[in-house]
């Protein structure tokens, strides 16, 4: 799998995440490990996940898959702080001790010394940033964590945040064919302070697969009391047509909607490397196989034409 740089900063990572929300809920630890055998087989480095994903019961199993079946080395290991953990006091937020208590967390459950990249989960308002920022700035000096990023920022916030520190080098947002919200300011922003993007749920939260074409399947999340909410957003009639055209590319090239989907943000501008889940291995296989995939100048066009967002006042001034 190909490597990029990580916005400005030295680190070196495949242009594929592997993400892991759902290991310890849907996903077990034997599929787990499974996961990331093959993620790793295929070149992969880059492996998300998050100090709440089931409760912290994620960072576990990868801790333990990092101990016995891939070795650590190999693994550009991200997660992040922030969302709340507990009722406590430094239970979550970005507060300076909520942050260092989140990542004294993070480290025992990873049964690692340091994260490679480790990110606010989402933007804090109850908080000074200089405060917040502070934290990250302590946590690289310490050694405890090497390259620092932001996740779910508005362009301003990203930008302010990348004004006042260096040590941020990366900013994950939802991003997709059929989410492009970022491209009006947050894609901009992340260029100018040199942060990669990272994108999650960049297949739609599934429905770019085309599996909701005709309904909905009884084993898909869009069918799950828990996630199907989540899924319902991305189910309208301009989805409706981006997937169709993504179906009529694949088909074009002998490939799945889901690889064409995932080429498609892989390649936009400063994006560095899509975060793609899945809840078993023939799922993550068939997002690895759009590594192969190159979209022809035409395809991409006639995809950035059908799910082209609206630019005005004051993103594009002067008109």
């Amino acid at each position: 799998m190909e490597k990029r740089q990580l916005g400005r900063s030295g680190l070196r990572v495949s242009r594929m995440a592997l993400g892991t929300m759902s290991w310890g809920g849907e996903t077990d630890a034997d599929e787990a490990a499974s996961q990331l055998i093959a993620f790793v087989d295929a070149g992969g480095t880059l492996v998300d996940t998050a100090d709440v994903y089931a409760d912290g019961e994620c960072e576990r199993i990868l801790g333990g898959l990092l101990a016995d079946v891939v070795p650590r080395e190999d693994i550009v290991l991200a997660t992040k702080a922030v969302a709340r953990r507990s009722d406590g006091p430094f239970g979550g937020g970005a507060s300076r001790g909520a942050l260092l208590a989140a990542l004294d967390g993070s480290l025992r459950r990873l049964g690692v010394s340091h994260i490679d990249l480790w990110q606010l989960h989402s933007w804090d308002a109850t908080v000074p940033l200089e405060e917040t920022l502070s934290a990250i700035e302590y946590a690289v000096g310490s050694g405890k964590v090497r390259y620092a990023g932001v996740s779910n920022y508005s362009g301003w916030q990203l930008a302010t945040a990348a004004a006042k520190s260096t040590a941020l080098v990366s900013a994950q947002a939802e991003y997709s064919l059929v989410e492009r919200g970022i491209e009006r300011e947050v894609v901009p922003a992340a260029g100018y302070h040199g942060l990669g993007l990272l994108p999650w749920a960049p297949l739609g939260r599934g429905v770019l697969t085309g599996k909701y074409r005709t309904g909905t399947p009884a084993d898909s999340r869009g069918a799950s009391a828990a996630y199907a909410g989540y899924v319902e957003q991305h189910r309208t009639e301009r989805a409706a047509r981006i997937v169709e055209a993504v179906s009529t590319a694949a088909d074009g090239l002998g490939t799945s909607p889901l690889a064409v989907a995932l080429a498609w943000v892989r390649d936009q501008p400063g994006v560095i490397a899509p975060v793609v889940g899945a809840r078993d291995t023939g799922q993550l296989t068939g997002s690895l196989a759009a590594e192969e995939i190159v979209l022809p100048r035409a395809i991409k066009a006639a995809l950035d034409d059908v799910s082209a967002i609206g630019f005005g006042y004051p993103e594009r001034w002067p008109t």
